[in-house]
């Protein structure tokens, strides 16, 4: 029976029990704090046994997507090194919310299993919880004896608290469960030994399929339990290990779950998969299979993580999908030989194998596939340089220990992962000094901890009473007194001030908008107010100097040009994320923003460089919505949820309360606290200055408004004049400076020709000079070309003679680089590296470089040096 069918099987089973079928939830949880990431299938029914909900039937069934790969569960260093460990799996389950309980959970799971999935009946055993009396649970008579109906009981095994007492977590729902295993092993093997032995042993073959927790009590705070005013039934069966016992295979990786993504690797690598049926394979085989199983394992997590909405970035969930993709791509690129991006193109058969069930992996799949290609390029970037960089390391280390700090090095400046550096080692027989590496993080942690160290002085208090308020989205100016001051200083910004007044018009930073600037006024004195920020739900005003007399009336002024600039550029982010939205698609989600009166700034989740023509659909976009002058619509206190139901959009990662701001101009509303135009009219034009990406699957935006648009303009007309008068203003300037780089192109060539004829002319001078030193032909010279002639001349050289050994050097730009090429006998019979020497001699010239072992370069800061470097290479054969 197919995969596809099994799924169906079970969910028209438990239709014709009564129960409603539910769609799988989400794979990443945005609205639970105590999970990541979807772990099991009753997350999503959290809120039913907490009571804090009442489900749409009290029967429920379906298949639901499950990621276990932090926190308490998980399993992702064990994927791949066995057959039935997973990162995401499908979890088949049944649910009774104070309807049913044990005995129909029971007799409906063995009439699924052997009636209509036919397995064997002899194969299947039955765990029950066997009680504690220190929680004064009894054992399960009533599971024991429902089950003596269908199983002997020689195969009911009595399982203690941590295999057969399920606990949502510390505290909450929780209760005894029966789990059923089966023996998918030969006959030979069970005669021989039973398999009542082997239940959760971890043996690959004898594994839990099945689990029916009742949950009947709840966990207090103080660890105690008290029985539920209801009971409730929560089962969980995994998918892919179902798919094992009835594709009589002895591997998940062996069913039609996995074959046809096995198959697309095999193609793409022209390396084969071997099942799990085939004994006494090679160590290099085993290796093969290993990495196969964690590529197709981790393709499934990384897909349906981002068709769920969950991108890869260097925080929180994103960190954990980069993670579980970037060890994919390590273990093709070492064990599969796979030098180019090749996982994303297992999403195609994701998307046909599973998108009749879970439809978002289609509607996704081309969002899912650049993603994962553009992770995949970029880390593989990172992993070339990486390995280079620690094969440097491992050759400069003495003994088998790689040195903490160094390894720290390649963490901190390099973004190499520490966990994949100790892979590395382990696998070439090094071991990582942890210690040395701890050691060396902390010692950053306090540097930075120092250099942002602050003391702060206690609150003087000038007005009892908290008397706060904010008055700017009305007021840029207002009568106030101050109602407390703090003195704060800091190794970074010095000693500053920090006002709290009792209704200012400043507003704070927050929403990606910089907080005000101004000044206070009093009868005799003005202060500067350099910036304002919020902290513990205080409007702080920072000043570098005190009032002479606190207790004064003030006037508080906000610098309206800059608060103008800033709304201004605050409204055109608004319009701009819709037409991002309305033009490249809705998977475009705010990932940060930048307003200030200068410009503006927005990070977005987007899959590839937005094109030229896209940028000026957007500009044209946010243009037109100034020309058509939408007026402000603000509505100061609205229930969120009345504000989501008419289409606000909120922003992901930010904390709103039971009302919110919104702020409408046309189709564009989001729910937003900061300083908006009262007309787009007011925002006068907007120019998009630069897009680029920021990581894989984020790109970011600058844009300009107003009056910044007008000095923009200004400068390209100046410009443009500037050109034309170095170009003694011709009347076709375009084809002017056509002219102008077609000669430029026939002089480089010219230029280019004469570079290879001295090359030429110096290799035959050179060569002349070569000695011989034990057996090889050695040269070591400097010469007058650029960096790049250099190296040509070197690789002339070195390959006109065997046995050859050339050191070279020059000087470009008032900097020194040096060449060395070894012949290819030379590296294998007498182990010579050029890389090495490179390594060693670049520190005569302050600098550094690397390559092939039989060619490297490298370029330093130290002319002088060249002059000891040249003389020291002769040392590499003595």
């Amino acid at each position: 029976m197919k995969s596809q069918d099994i799924r169906k099987q079970f969910l028209q089973f438990f239709e014709s029990k009564g129960h409603l079928i539910v769609p799988s939830a989400p794979i990443v949880l945005k609205d639970d704090p105590t999970l990541m990431f979807n772990n099991s299938g009753m997350a999503q029914f959290k809120e039913y046994f907490l009571g804090n909900a009442t489900p749409k039937s009290n029967r429920i069934a379906d298949t639901q997507k499950c990621l276990r790969v932090s926190g308490k569960h998980n399993d992702l260093e064990d994927v791949g090194f066995d057959t039935y460990h997973h990162t995401m799996f499908e979890m088949l389950g049944n649910w009774s919310f104070g309807d049913y309980f044990k005995k129909d959970a029971i007799n409906w799971s063995w009439e699924f299993l052997t009636e209509v999935l036919k397995l064997d009946k002899d194969r299947i055993y039955i765990s029950v919880f066997e009680g504690n009396e220190s929680e004064n649970v009894p054992f399960d008579q009533e599971a024991f004896d429902l089950w003596k109906q269908y199983v002997n009981e020689d195969r009911i095994i009595k399982g203690n608290k941590k295999d057969n007492f399920w606990e949502m977590g510390d505290q909450g729902p929780c209760g005894p469960c029966s789990e059923i295993h089966i023996d998918l092993r030969t006959d030979e093997e069970r005669a021989a030994v039973s398999g009542f032995s082997l239940v959760n042993e971890d043996h690959p073959q004898v594994v839990e399929i099945w689990n029916n927790v009742f949950m009947e009590f709840n966990r207090k705070a103080d660890g105690s339990l008290e029985k539920l005013p209801a009971q409730h039934v929560d089962t969980g069966m995994g998918f892919e290990r179902l798919c094992m016992a009835m594709q009589n295979v002895t591997s998940n990786y062996d069913t039609d779950v996995f074959t046809p993504l096995i198959e697309k690797v095999e193609q793409i690598t022209g390396l084969k998969y071997t099942s799990n049926e085939v004994k006494n394979i090679s160590e290099e085989q085993n290796k093969t299979n290993i990495a196969i199983r964690v590529i197709v394992d981790h393709v499934r997590a990384v897909a349906f993580s981002i068709a769920d909405g969950q991108l890869p970035s260097n925080t929180g969930a994103g960190y954990v999908i980069r993670r579980i993709l970037r060890r994919a791509i390590r273990y093709g690129f070492t064990f599969l030989g796979t030098k180019e991006p090749f996982i994303n193109q297992l999403v195609a058969v994701l998307a046909n194998q599973m998108g009749e069930f879970f439809p978002e992996i289609r509607k996704q799949q081309s969002l899912v596939t650049n993603v994962i290609r553009e992770e995949e390029a970029s880390f593989l970037r990172t992993l070339d340089q990486g390995l280079q960089l620690l094969d440097n390391v491992i050759a400069d280390t003495k003994g088998k220990q790689v040195d903490g700090a160094k390894a720290f090095e390649l963490y901190d400046t390099f973004g190499f992962p520490i966990d994949l550096t100790a892979l590395i080692l382990r696998e070439r027989g090094f071991d990582l000094d942890e210690a040395g590496f701890e050691k060396a993080m902390q010692e950053q942690k306090n540097r930075s901890r120092a250099a942002s160290e602050v003391s702060t002085d206690d609150w003087k208090i000038l007005v009892e009473g908290n008397t706060e308020t904010f008055v700017g989205y009305d007021q840029t100016e207002n009568d106030v007194k101050i109602t407390r001051i703090r003195k704060v200083d800091s190794k970074k910004d010095g000693v500053l001030y920090q006002i709290v007044l009792d209704a200012t018009p400043f507003y704070p930073e927050g929403g990606g908008q910089v907080g005000d600037k101004g000044i206070l006024v009093s009868a005799n004195e003005s202060i500067e107010i350099i910036d304002t920020k919020k902290e513990n739900n205080l409007i702080l005003h920072i000043a570098k100097k005190l009032p002479e007399n606190v207790s004064a009336s003030f006037v508080a002024k906000v610098n309206t040009d800059l608060r103008l600039s800033s709304s201004k550029n605050h409204s055109a982010t608004h319009l701009m994320h819709l037409a991002l939205r309305t033009i490249l698609g809705t998977h475009v989600e705010q990932k940060g923003s930048l307003v200030n009166p200068n410009y503006l700034r927005f990070d977005f989740s987007h899959f590839s460089k937005v094109t030229d023509e896209e940028i000026k659909q957007v500009e044209d976009f946010v243009n037109q919505r100034i020309q058509e002058q939408l007026p402000l619509i603000e509505r100061r206190s609205i229930p969120i949820q009345q504000a989501l139901d008419e289409g606000a959009m909120a922003l992901f990662g930010e904390k709103y309360g039971d009302n919110v701001r919104a702020i409408k101009f046309g189709d564009s509303m989001e729910l937003c606290g900061g300083i908006h135009v009262q007309n787009t009219a007011n925002i006068w034009y907007f120019k998009i200055i630069s897009e680029g990406a920021v990581a894989a699957g984020i790109r970011r935006i600058e844009a300009i408004t107003g009056d910044a648009v007008k000095d923009y303009f200004a400068n390209q007309e100046n410009t443009l004049a500037e050109i034309k008068e170095t170009l003694k203003n011709p009347q076709d300037i375009l084809k002017s400076v056509t002219s102008l780089q077609e000669d430029n192109s026939k002089l480089k060539k010219q230029v280019e020709q004469l570079v290879k004829d001295k090359v030429d002319g110096l290799k035959n001078n050179l060569v002349k000079d070569f000695q011989e030193i034990n057996g090889i032909n050695f040269l070591s010279k400097q010469v007058d070309l650029s960096m790049s002639a250099t190296k040509d001349l070197a690789m002339a050289i070195g390959s006109s003679k065997p046995n050859s050994f050339v050191f070279l050097a020059s000087i470009e730009d008032n900097l020194p680089n040096i060449h060395c090429y070894i012949s290819k006998e030379l590296v294998a019979e007498k182990a010579l590296n050029a890389g090495n020497v490179i390594r060693e001699l670049g520190k005569q010239i302050d600098g550094n470089g690397g390559g092939q072992p039989f060619f490297a370069s490298g370029k330093g800061k130290n002319i002088a040096g060249i002059k000891q470097a040249l003389e020291k290479a002769v040392e590499f054969l003595k």
